[in-house]
Order: structure tokens, then sequence, then C-alpha cells
């Protein structure tokens, strides 16, 4: 059995989350805190600490197997890796700004204009894309400070709530591409077994966070409207209860429609809805 290896972030937005999800899906490790490499104790893995934009590389030439890391890191990178699976967070926006008092209102008034990022190769395709031709210049660190010191008319960078921007007196400007993590595969592993079994444990921690556990109770007079509103993984579970001519029903109901559809089964006669949360899902 292989032992695989996986890359994520050491430090930065993505590496709690990165670090959760592999936790949640029952893999045992420790010192990842103080350690460049971690070994899996109950699993052939093995977590390698990087820095974001090193981990793209590091999955294409081998180095590493696997890797979680953004999606703009990827594009940024230009490495040839295959995309496994979203993983639903660290989620943001790669923005054009400009000065909160800056005239500038429509793209093409970028043309000859100064845009300070540290993202080059995703600005410049979607500045030729757009047929504008800006002044590109590549700066590492905080780009919010550039039209402040009369480094550039604009910036391009990431946005996940826009306070910093704010901060430094700039506003949105244009929307360039959304971003969030992603596992990453070398494409020499696609048909690897321990690979196939971790992304299942994956997609089922994913799954269970997408989704509420119901439990109710109703009256077998209102059963049907309730079922009808309740799909469940496959179908509702219907138990009877001591109480005679009610029963419990057990379902799933899925996060983005949870409060719909507790509105709606309230209205169909359910009562005593238990809500629960789903720690896996495997189908």
């Amino acid at each position: 059995m292989k032992t695989l290896k996986i890359a994520i972030q050491k430090s930065g937005r993505l590496n709690e989350k990165s670090v959760e999800i592999l936790k949640n899906c029952g893999l045992s490790f420790e010192n990842y805190k103080s350690s460049l490499i971690s070994t899996v104790t109950n699993f052939p893995l093995e977590i390698l600490f990087l820095r974001d934009d090193d981990i793209p590389e590091y999955v294409q030439d081998g180095i590493a197997d696997l890797g979680i890391v953004g999606e703009n890191v990827i594009v940024e990178t230009k490495a040839e890796v295959d995309y496994l699976q979203k993983l639903g967070f660290g989620k943001c926006t790669l923005k054009i700004a400009v000065q909160a008092t800056s005239n500038i209102q429509k793209l093409e008034e970028l043309n000859g204009k100064a845009i300070a990022t540290s993202y080059p190769v995703i600005l410049e395709k979607f500045l030729q894309e757009k047929g504008i031709k800006s002044d590109i210049r590549t700066i590492s660190g905080s780009v919010e400070i550039g039209p402040g010191l009369g480094l550039s008319d604009a910036i391009f960078d990431i946005v996940s709530t826009g306070g910093t921007l704010k901060s430094n007196g700039l506003k949105p400007f244009a929307d360039v591409m959304q971003s969030e993590a992603v596992l990453i595969g070398n494409k020499s592993i696609a048909e690897n077994p321990e690979v196939a079994e971790l992304l299942q444990r994956i997609r089922s921690v994913l799954s269970a966070k997408s989704n509420k556990y119901v439990v109710l109770n109703v009256s077998k007079d209102n059963l049907q409207k309730v079922v009808d509103l309740l799909p469940g993984v496959k179908s509702p579970t219907v138990v009877p209860l001591f109480e005679p001519n009610w029963v419990a029903v057990h379902s799933v109901i899925a996060e983005e429609d949870f409060w719909d559809k507790i509105n709606s089964l309230k209205a169909a006669g359910a009562e005593g809805i238990l809500v629960m949360p789903i720690e896996k899902i495997i189908t």
C-alpha cells in the first residue's frame, strides 16, 4: 500500500480549515503546527505543510500526490493538476479596486493605467479578454497601499469582506474571479485506491456539513403532505408512535433549504421538530 503525500498550507487563511477537514475524515496526526511533515497514524498518508504558492507545483511534479489550495493559486501558477473536489471553504473574490475618490467608472478607462497585484497571470488574462492594455505592476505583500503611495492607479487582489479595501480608501471596481479551496491531484494518481478512499471520506464530510438530520412527529392524516416535503437521502423513515394515529418521521434536509422546509413542515402539520447535525453521510 503506497503512502500518499498531501500538501496543505502551513499558515494562512486555508490552514485551519484544511486541518479540520482532514481530522473530520478520521485521520489521526499531531505536531502539525511545529513541523513541515506530519505522519497520519491510521491511514497511509503524510501531510506536507507548505507555502500555498508552492502547493500546485509540488503536486504537478509528483513531490506531493494531493494538495489543498485556492483555485486562484492554481490558475496563477499554471500548474497541470487534476481538480478532484471543491471543498466549500476559503471562498473569496479576486477584484480590481480603485481609490474611493477615483473617477474611473468603466473597464476601458483602465487602458494605460497602472494596476498593482500579486496575481499578474490572472489579471493579464482578464485584461486581454476585455481588450484592455494596462501597466501591470507585480508586487508581493499588501497591494492595497499601492494607490496611496502613487505606485498604481488601481489594485487587483483577493477580497473576502471588503474591510481591508475600505480601510485603505479603496472601493471594489470589477469582479474577475471566484475562488475557493480545492483538493487537487497529480495526474498520475487518478486510479489509486487510497486516493479514492480519501476522496470518499472528504465527500462524506462535505455532504454531512451541507445537510441536517430532522426528526418530527405528525398525525397519519397529514403524513403524505409532510413526506412530500422530505425526500431524505433516499426517502424518509416513518416510525409508529405509542399515541394512536401518530408517527415519527426521520429525514435529511439540505442546509440551504432548511428554514423554508421547516416553515413548510409546520404548515403541513409537523410538530416537535428536532434538528441535529450530521457527522458524515456515506452513499
